[in-house]
């Protein structure tokens, strides 16, 4: 798995439609808040055309890509971390997460309405960022609370503890983001385990509509807003993502072209999380399968077995290996090797992006 993605935003901006486009899925997308009650759950392949290329040089009974999944989480509403709305459950959704493509509204639409009224995609952002920022200041003074008894004792590591969650709380209760880089608490082990839903990576998805000018002035706004977080900004039409999930490969080219496009939402947001998330992929490639594997960037050998099965990285040996353009240039593994490309590494070895391995381990 890549990774897992919940799409997030106010009701009747386009995030069912989305969902439908990107996982080809068919989950209810109506004119009336709240349509998505329970989450709907999709995964998706990975695009990576190195998978192809790999496999014409090995010729494998089959090709793996790597996977992700999206979760299209019920629409959120001003009152949420109280309860109203969907309230918690929403935000229980958010927590299990690992990114968030959070969707503001563009287009205007007579049909389509807006539970504010008039369209104001930073104004529904802020709306979001809040509900998350109080959830987050609930679930961190729970956690003060509770270290701060065991700190009393004097003890290093809860003192240390308390001071990061009373760190982070401050800085959320000045209407600062844990997202960017004001705080020195983003490595904090004991934060990430609080899932605090303001510290996940977030993709911002305007949705633009399909016929109507773009917005430049708000676009900037949103980016201006975005940067603040160390986020990205995607320009995505979900009604155009919707119509191209349902052609053919080859027509779905020829529909981009006509659109002016390089390539689909889908493929933007992917490459978008992989960032945001500091991912990238490695190979493993034989006769019985060419795979794609999500790692880590900085992820060492052992660590990049261990994607595979524990006893891969448990019992460790080496990784013989070969870098992707070397592997395609030198037709295979073989080749490879011929030509004194195929490397033996070992456990300090940090994987590059693209890399083809082969593990020896002895368990």
């Amino acid at each position: 798995m890549g990774f897992r993605c919940g799409i997030i935003g106010l009701p009747n901006v386009g995030k069912s439609t989305l969902f439908n486009a990107l996982t080809q899925s068919r989950a209810a997308a109506e004119n009336y808040p709240f349509c998505t009650v329970e989450p709907n759950i999709g995964a998706v392949s990975v695009p990576d055309p190195r998978l192809l290329e790999i496999a014409k040089a090995v010729e494998p009974q089959k090709i793996v890509p790597a996977m992700m999944e999206f979760v299209d989480i019920a629409g959120l509403v001003p009152g949420a971390s109280k309860g109203e709305g969907l309230g918690n459950r929403f935000l229980a959704h958010i927590r299990e997460v690992d990114a968030l493509a959070h969707v503001v509204r563009l287009f205007p639409s007579q049909d389509i309405t807006h539970i504010i009224e008039r369209v104001d995609p930073c104004r529904d952002i802020d709306l979001i960022r809040t509900e998350l920022a109080l959830a987050d200041l609930e679930t961190l003074e729970r956690a003060i609370e509770k270290v701060g008894r065991s700190a009393k004792t004097g003890d290093k590591t809860q003192l240390r503890i308390l001071h990061e969650y009373e760190t982070a709380h401050n800085e959320l209760a000045e209407g600062r983001s844990l997202a960017s880089d004001v705080t020195e608490v983003l490595t904090s082990t004991a934060l990430s385990e609080l899932s605090l839903l303001t510290m996940k990576p977030v993709v911002y998805i305007v949705n633009v509509g399909e016929d109507e000018d773009t917005d430049d002035e708000q676009i900037d706004r949103i980016r201006h807003i975005a940067t603040g977080d160390q986020s990205e900004v995607l320009l995505v039409s979900a009604k155009i993502e919707d119509e191209l999930s349902l052609l053919s490969s080859d027509d779905k080219v020829i529909f981009l072209k006509e659109l002016g496009l390089v390539e689909s939402g889908l493929d933007k947001l992917i490459r978008a999380g992989y960032r945001l998330l500091g991912l990238h992929t490695f190979f493993t490639a034989g006769p019985n399968e060419v795979r794609a594997w999500t790692i880590p960037l900085g992820a060492s050998a052992p660590e990049a077995a261990r994607k595979i099965h524990t006893d891969f990285e448990r019992g460790f040996i080496r990784a013989e290996t070969v870098s992707y353009n070397d592997f395609i240039l030198l037709g295979g593994e073989q080749g490879a090797k011929e030509a004194g490309r195929l490397r033996l590494e070992g456990r300090d070895y940090i994987v590059q992006d693209g890399d083809i391995m082969n593990f020896r381990f002895n368990v």
